[in-house]
C-alpha cells in the first residue's frame, strides 16, 4: 500500500491530539520522521543499544528521549535527541503533525508523559547514529499495514502484545509504546491497524495513552 506524505500532511492537519499536562511528570518525547520514497512515504526507526538494566534495551523505536532543562518543549527535546541519536537535524523539517500523548506504565514508570512529533524531511542526509543506537533505517510506511508482517511478540513475562516486523525476526519487532503511537498515527491518517488486542493485554500493556 503506497501512502504519500502529502496525504499524510493533510489528515494530521485536521487531526487534534489529546495532550496531558506535563508540569509535574517526568516528560519526554519522540520523532517521528518521514521522507518521500519510491514506494511512498518511509518512516525512521531505530533498534535501541542494548544495555544491562536498560528497560528499553534493544526495543524498535522512533528517536528521542527525556525532556531535559535546556529544551524549550517536547518538540525541543525531539529535535535534539533525534540529531543526538542517528544525525538528523530536524531544522529545515517540516512539523506536520502531532499525536496523543501516551503515558507510562503505571508499574514502571507511572509519572511519565511520552509526546509525539510528526515531521517531512524532504532531504535527510545520511544517518549517523550514536552510542544509544545500535541501527537506524527507514521503513515503507505502507509496508506497517501488510497483515503478513503483523506478529505476536513476547514481552517481559509470557504475555503477548501485537507487533510489526520490520526486520529480522525476535530482532527488529516493532512493538510496546512505538506501536501504540503507530496505532494513534494510523488511526490519525485514516488507515488504522486492525485492532489486535486481548483484554489481557489490554490489562498489562506498557501504555495505554489518553484514548483507546
Amino acid at each position: 500500500m503506497k501512502i504519500p506524505v502529502d496525504r499524510v500532511r493533510r489528515a494530521l492537519a485536521s487531526y487534534e491530539p489529546a495532550t496531558l499536562p506535563v508540569e509535574e511528570v517526568r516528560h519526554a518525547a519522540v520523532a517521528i520522521v518521514l521522507v518521500e520514497g519510491e514506494s511512498g512515504a518511509e518512516v525512521l526507526l531505530i533498534e535501541r543499544a542494548r544495555h544491562e538494566g536498560d528497560p528499553w534495551s534493544g526495543h524498535m523505536a522512533f528517536p528521542g528521549g527525556r525532556v531535559d532543562p535546556c529544551d524549550a518543549d517536547g518538540r525541543a527535546a525531539a529535535e535534539r535527541e533525534t540529531l543526538e541519536e542517528v544525525g538528523l537535524s530536524l531544522a529545515d523539517a517540516r512539523l506536520i503533525g502531532r499525536l496523543d500523548d501516551k503515558r507510562g506504565n503505571p508499574r514502571t514508570h507511572p509519572e511519565l508523559v511520552i509526546s509525539a512529533y510528526v515531521y517531512h524531511a524532504p532531504d535527510p542526509g545520511e544517518l549517523v547514529t550514536n552510542h544509544e543506537v545500535e541501527e537506524a533505517f527507514w521503513f515503507p510506511l505502507g509496508g506497517l499495514l501488510d497483515p503478513a508482517r503483523h506478529v505476536h511478540y513476547t514481552g517481559r513475562g509470557e504475555l503477548e502484545y501485537p507487533g510489526i516486523l520490520v526486520g529480522a525476526p525476535d530482532r527488529h519487532v516493532v512493538w510496546g509504546l512505538t506501536y501504540s503511537f503507530l496505532e494513534t498515527f494510523f488511526t490519525a491518517a485514516g488507515s488504522p491497524l486492525p485492532n489486535r488486542w486481548t483484554e489481557e493485554m489490554r490489562r498489562y500493556a506498557r501504555h495505554l495513552g489518553v484514548r483507546s
